[in-house]
């Protein structure tokens, strides 16, 4: 992706209110932040812009990025499945007192893939509880990203700076990433600090996937 393409989509993140914070973005809408959130998948769906989708976290301890193990063959379609899939979170990108961070999954099957959407998202903690509310979607149009084996896409992840905005903050242990249309989450230490998670600034904002890493 060049410098260009690259600036164009991370302007697309500070597009709209200011961020809040990441939880999974999954295909219903309202506002709730449960305290034992299910587990959700992410959507091709974009947000209104005035609600948000239920929270999907698991329950089990957090762990580092996990790379799937054997994956399993695809029933019918084309899109990637979880067990294809290794996730990560590529290097901060401040400006404007935004946080944007490219949430990368990376095709790790023998097999030519497709995700389409945005990846559900939720901070948690060494419990795997989750924190802060839920993520807000952008209004871009999503497009089909072919993966071929080894190849990666990238949706971009942004927040307020709490020293800027004065949001409430955590330290999450983890990121949870569910790819488009599946229900079983990967999981991506998080090594990047605080994270507003209460308080009028404390949302993420989710742009969609995209070809390459972000970086």
């Amino acid at each position: 992706m060049t410098n260009r393409s690259l600036g164009v989509r991370r302007a697309a993140m500070l597009a709209g209110p200011v961020a809040l914070l990441g939880l999974l973005a999954g295909c219903g809408s309202g506002d709730d932040t449960a305290n034992a959130p299910r587990t959700e998948s992410g959507t091709t769906t974009p947000s209104d812009g005035t609600s948000s989708a239920p929270s999907g976290v698991p329950t089990d301890a957090v762990s580092n990025s996990l790379t799937p193990s054997a994956p399993q063959s695809p029933v019918g379609g084309t899109r990637c499945h979880t067990s294809e899939l290794s996730a990560s979170v590529g290097r901060n990108n401040p400006g404007a007192g935004q946080e944007n961070f490219p949430v990368v999954l990376t095709n790790e099957s023998n097999r030519t893939c497709t995700l389409h959407g945005y990846p559900g998202t939720a901070f948690v903690d060494a419990s795997g509880k989750q924190l802060g509310p839920d993520p807000k979607r952008s209004s871009a149009e999503p497009e089909t990203v072919k993966l071929t084996p080894g190849q990666s896409a990238w949706a971009g992840l942004s927040f307020a700076n709490p020293e800027v905005s004065g949001a409430g903050t955590a330290t999450p242990a983890a990121l949870v990433v569910t790819p488009p249309d599946e229900e079983d989450p990967l999981k991506v230490a998080w090594k990047s600090g605080e994270v507003p998670v209460s308080g009028n600034e404390s949302s993420v904002r989710l742009i969609p996937f995209s070809p390459g890493t972000g970086a």
